[in-house]
């Protein structure tokens, strides 16, 4: 559920404000208004920030490069001992960076001298002295009939060659790039680079010997993060003559006892009050251990549901186990999900909020495939395994045949219950806004009720254009008329909205109505992509089988277990993307379109303690 908030405004002395700060961090209940401010202090930090960061990046590139594990827990050094590491280390990496630009202009250098060979600077020097200056050029080719003055040729390059004149320079009619040497030789180049490839290995070896030290990177990264906090909310508090200061922001009504109580303790004033209607408050989402396994699905989608909007994690967690299921469509990749999540539950040595909900989406999975039939989409092995083929439902089967049924009689069964579901989670979302808006006396709520029948109606319109089933055309036409005008009637009532200025707001959106009608049909149709795509995801399991199988004798077998590998190993990694793209759409777009969400919410983040 989405946990109700208070509007509240916190009194301090100003003289107490550090003090009273760090006791509100430590309780960590408010979420305090965001105010960005810089300051000298703030710049400090975030430098010192980006240093720590970049230096723990190159440690734990180190420990990588190294095989080197770093566990969660470690040694962290006092803060004037980790300053004076962290100030070698930085002295350390720009020494690296330094000798490894420095390395890259020798490179450059050895490439450019080698085709010349051992040319040195004091020899050119040394012809300079003497009037026999060496001018150096690159010249194309087929322009050297162009040159009229005496040259040596020295090496060719592609379509151009390398001549040298002395004592002279050319023409410049011809087209050239006159060469300059660098102020070392190529014997020089090549000394100086084994100097710094020295000295790196050296660094590289100082550098590896503090790896232990991402420990104290991650301790002192975390507390700079929370000191950024502290300092951005201290020099944002508005005050009084330097008498109070202040502060506002949100506290969950579940916190309200804790916080009164803490308020006395510390001689704190405050005030309280409802979030007005054009006030955005964070979203608090509490939910129950079961419900909220889902939870690592919104982290990883990021969408968070507006204050004013529902918390739809409990739907959202059935309706998307069953798409997960129907989607995957097959028992053994089920199977296989299962024993993924037995060993993240042995690796992390407890069940997470991703474990657990593994372990239910490979679990309906596994269910679906068994009332199908599906394993590995093999037929063999349903009518291999007896006890296999008894958990069957004939009607739904992914082999009908074996049951005596034909195909489209099994497929337009499926395709009725896809359209079941989109029709029961869409009236869902109907019932679930009725129920809002009666506890709100909102007239709308007639509306909304219109648009239950609407979504109920044409349910039946699509089984009869999609499956051609027999329905009463009249009467079901005449429901979806009846709801029609209720939502055009009702669709613009509220409170405070008088029924005849509703009923102009109304006849104002018929057309818009009539495309909300529409789109409705067609979200119920959009639920056969669980058929489709599990359709999908059978034919390729079947069409891998039957490659593999002219490959199982004598020595093809090798390649045919290849391939089945490598087949049923594509169809898994196709099946996890198609459950994100559908599976979650239809929560997201269709069900939670109908409900009028438009995950509008930001997270509650109150001001609290991260680091000790």
């Amino acid at each position: 559920m989405i946990v109700p908030m208070k509007r509240i405004s916190i009194v301090m002395r100003t003289h107490e404000k550090t003090s009273a700060l760090k006791k509100l961090r430590k309780m960590g209940v408010v979420h305090l208004d965001e105010r960005k401010l810089q300051n000298e202090k703030i710049e400090d930090l975030a430098s010192a920030q980006t240093s720590y960061r970049k230096i723990n990046d190159l440690l734990l590139s180190y420990a990588k490069e190294q095989k080197k594990k770093i566990g969660n827990t470690g040694e962290v050094l006092d803060e004037k001992q980790f300053l004076t590491t962290h100030e070698r280390l930085v002295w350390l990496s720009e020494q690296r960076n330094s000798h490894l630009q420095h390395m890259d202009e020798l490179k450059r250098d050895i490439e450019f001298l080698t085709p010349f060979g051992e040319v040195s600077p004091e020899d050119l020097e040394l012809l300079k002295r003497h009037s026999l200056e060496l001018s150096v050029y690159k010249v194309a080719t087929k322009s050297l009939k162009d040159i009229e003055q005496n040259y040596f040729r020295l090496f060719n390059e592609k379509k151009d060659t390398y001549i040298a004149l002395i004592g002279d320079t050319l023409d410049e009619s011809v087209v050239n790039t006159r060469i300059s040497f660098p102020d070392r030789s190529l014997e020089q180049c090549r000394k100086l680079l084994a100097e710094d490839e020295d000295r790196i290995r050296t660094i590289d070896e100082e550098i590896a010997g503090d790896i232990a030290m991402v420990h104290s990177y991650r301790y002192y990264i975390g507390k700079n993060e929370q000191d950024q906090i502290f300092e951005n909310v201290q020099s944002s508090m508005d005050e009084s003559d330097s008498i109070v200061s202040w502060l506002s922001g949100y506290i969950p009504e579940t916190a309200l006892d804790s916080f009164r109580t803490f308020a006395k303790e510390n001689n704190l004033a405050y005030a309280l009050d409802d979030p007005k209607e054009d006030e955005n408050p964070p979203t608090y989402v509490k939910n129950n251990k079961v419900v909220s396994i889902i939870s690592p699905v919104f982290d990883i989608l990021g969408t968070v549901p507006g204050y004013r909007e529902y918390d739809i994690s409990m739907w959202f967690l059935m309706f998307f186990a069953i798409f997960f299921a129907m989607i995957v469509g097959d028992g053994a990749y089920g199977a296989i999900f299962f024993l993924g999540a037995i060993a993240l539950h042995l690796k992390s040595r407890k069940a997470t909020n991703a474990v657990v909900l593994l372990y239910v989406l490979s679990t309906t999975s596994i269910i679906w495939g068994a009332i199908t039939g599906t394993w590995f989409g093999s037929q063999e092995i349903l009518t291999s395994v007896p006890f296999l083929k008894s958990l069957v439902i004939p009607n739904i089967s992914s082999f009908p045949e074996l049951f005596s049924m034909e195909a489209t009689t099994a497929q337009n069964t499926v395709m009725k219950f896809c359209f079941i579901i989109g029709t029961v989670q869409l009236s869902l979302a109907c019932v679930m806004n009725i129920h809002r808006k009666i506890g709100q006396k909102d007239l709308s709520a007639v509306a909304d009720a219109g648009w239950l029948i609407m979504v109920d109606s044409l349910y039946f319109v699509v089984l009869m254009l999609v499956i051609n089933e027999t329905i009463q055309v009249q009467t079901v036409a005449a429901l979806v008329g009846v709801g029609f005008v209720l939502v055009v009637l009702f669709g613009a009532q509220g409170p405070g909205i008088s029924f005849l200025k509703g009923l102009a707001g109304g006849a104002a959106n018929l057309f818009t109505t009539f495309l909300d009608s529409i789109s409705t049909f067609s979200n119920i149709i959009s639920y056969i992509r669980l058929f489709a795509v599990g359709m999908a995801s059978l034919a390729i399991a079947q069409s891998f089988n039957n490659i593999a199988s002219s490959m199982m004798s004598g020595f093809a077998i090798p390649v045919g277990i290849l391939i089945l590998l490598i087949g049923h190993g594509l169809n898994l990694v196709m099946a996890l993307l198609s459950v994100v793209v559908h599976g979650v759409r239809l929560n997201l777009l269709e069900f939670s379109g109908q409900l009028g969400m438009e995950w509008t919410g930001y997270q509650y983040n109150p001001f609290r303690e991260t680091v000790k």
